[in-house]
């Protein structure tokens, strides 16, 4: 299983991958985020002179879910179209993720009459952000398998693929598209806190991608557990004493039912031998 999450905010984009592959009984450690970064345009090149020719003419980040070798075949493709001598660099994100779908198709085409003959998935999803020199502001699309993709927008700002539903409580009920980079990493790592915990199949180091507004540039680094210990026990314990804290008075009319013998089964929390 994967979780790649991409958060898309009025000031950016900011992504989280996790890095566990499991092959049968095997556990491996290996990167699902890819970062690209588009050299600066020709004087010749369409919209030279609006974007300047010192800047890149863009950049983004893929992150992939799936068969291993599906996606790494069709990210190998991508790569080698996007190095081709002389092409003409994309003046749209969009049409970016267009080409990596036409590789996830190319692919679909070359492998999966064998792959389902073997009773394997191709099952490639992924998510593309970041900003291209025609582009008005930062882009972020989710890639489906048949090619197909749809924009991550300000009233749903994120998306999650592989294992999504254990991290979307606390994006639903936090991330809000005008809140901050570093609000959205936060609540980022939380996701995937939760993920990692009911998951086996997900697990650290993680990949954390930023991109800024207008910045043609994504930076990239890994975290490892040791990096996130500190995060994990801090909102192990705000949850546990925010529990504590519901009120109780709620509760009453259950507590009016309870036999005596059973004594007072709602009586105060008393911390247990760890402190909790």
């Amino acid at each position: 299983m994967t979780f790649c999450l991409a958060m898309k905010v009025e000031d950016g984009i900011v992504g989280l991958s996790d890095t566990r592959v499991t092959t049968g009984s095997e556990v491996i450690a290996a990167k699902k985020v890819s970062v690209y970064d588009f050299p600066p345009l020709a004087e010749d090149a369409p919209g030279y002179r609006t974007h300047g020719g010192d800047r890149p003419a863009g950049s983004c980040f893929v992150m992939t879910s799936g068969l291993r070798s599906a996606r790494d075949k069709a990210l190998t493709y991508f790569e080698d179209e996007i190095a081709r001598p002389g092409r003409t660099v994309e003046n749209r994100l969009f049409e970016v993720a267009n080409l990596l779908a036409s590789q996830i198709r190319k692919v679909a085409k070359e492998d999966g009459e064998a792959l389902r003959a073997s009773g394997l998935d191709l099952n490639i999803h992924a998510l593309i952000g970041g900003q291209m020199h025609g582009d008005d502001q930062h882009r972020l699309f989710l890639v489906y398998p048949e090619g197909n993709w749809v924009g991550v927008e300000r009233d749903t700002p994120y998306q999650i693929i592989g294992a999504g539903g254990y991290g979307k409580p606390v994006l639903d009920r936090t991330l809000k598209y005008e809140d901050p980079m570093r609000f959205a990493l936060k609540v980022g790592c939380l996701a995937f806190d939760s993920t990692r915990i009911s998951a086996a199949d997900v697990g650290p180091p993680i990949d954390i991608v930023l991109y800024k507004k207008g910045g043609f540039r994504t930076i990239e680094r890994r975290f490892t557990q040791a990096e996130l210990t500190e995060i994990t026990d801090w909102w192990q314990d705000r949850l546990r004493n925010s529990i504590r804290q519901i009120p109780s008075n709620w509760l009453e009319p259950l507590r009016e039912m309870v036999p005596s013998e059973w004594g007072d089964v709602f009586e105060a929390h008393r911390p247990d031998q760890y402190g909790t």
